[in-house]
């Protein structure tokens, strides 16, 4: 794993420390990171990535002071491509986000334009940004996860430490296409060790996964550092290579942290948008 906390690109930053809390806007906050660092142990081409998807951030504690001075509160949606060279720590996301809290902006447009082209700059690609008033009720619906839940299956534990090696085919490994869910996704912070929390979900067409196997591989997170971005290209790359299984879907939809949730989205083939999905622990 590669050794972010003494990398030259995080000393002297205010990651992981007491951090004062700026009130006016701040662009030089966002504190992007390399995705490079992680695909490199992953044997990820970046020039010839083996999946698609998009990272959708939402982010829940939006708001700014309007041209007169009364506050504007709003949700927002951020998608970032996952082609994209950075990922944005999600801490300095937060801080870059208070800092629109007592700055006067003219119109609504003025304040994701500085959105759009601040993250845009900071991950190295295009993103797409949305804001949604306080009564856009439906912007963001709780749903039920799709496919089969694998959470209630009565198998014992004994790893909660990484190993991809728990993946394994069923006994008779038939051909299927499934959709397969569960609850008990958690990481730790790779920066803070703090814990996130996810449901998963993975579907698939090929020789059916066990169960069981699956189920044991995502509990073994349990105690692995790294970022929900990662973990959710972990899980896909260890699925193909173990498996042999070229048709996945995998998306993470992690509980929110600082008024924020990430929910990683790596398709082995073109979507046109992920599951349409919020779980209620969000």
């Amino acid at each position: 794993m590669t050794d972010y906390e003494n990398s030259p690109e995080l000393k002297g930053t205010l990651l992981g420390q007491q951090t004062e809390y700026k009130d006016q806007y701040d662009a030089s906050l966002l504190f992007p990171i390399a995705r490079k660092l992680n695909r490199d142990e992953l044997a990820i081409d970046e020039a010839a990535l083996p999946f698609v998807g998009e990272d959708t951030w939402t982010g829940y504690e939006l708001s700014w002071l309007n041209a007169k001075g009364k506050p504007q509160v709003a949700v927002a949606e951020f998608i970032f491509p996952c082609q994209s060279s950075h990922i944005i720590e999600s801490k300095s996301f937060k801080l870059y986000l208070n800092s629109f809290n007592q700055t006067r902006f003219d119109t609504l447009e003025q304040v994701k334009q500085h959105l759009v082209e601040d993250l845009s700059k900071g991950c190295n690609a295009a993103v797409e940004v949305r804001i949604f008033g306080p009564e856009a009720f439906n912007c963001i619906n709780n749903t039920p996860l799709p496919g089969l839940c694998i959470d209630d299956l009565d198998v014992e534990i004994d790893c909660y430490s990484l190993d991809k090696q728990l993946l394994k085919l069923a006994a008779n490994a038939v051909q299927v296409s499934e959709t397969l869910h569960s609850h008990l996704l958690k990481s730790n912070c790779l920066i803070t060790s703090q814990p996130d929390w996810a449901s998963v979900v993975i579907r698939y067409s090929g020789p059916q996964i066990c169960h069981e196997s699956l189920l044991r591989y995502l509990i073994s997170f349990r105690s692995h550092n790294e970022f929900h971005e990662q973990c959710v290209e972990r899980i896909y790359c260890d699925i193909q290579e173990l498996l042999g299984i070229k048709e996945l879907e995998v998306y993470a939809r992690y509980t929110r942290r600082g008024g924020l949730d990430i929910n990683p989205y790596r398709s082995s083939h073109q979507q046109q948008t992920p599951f349409k999905l919020k779980i209620n622990r969000q």
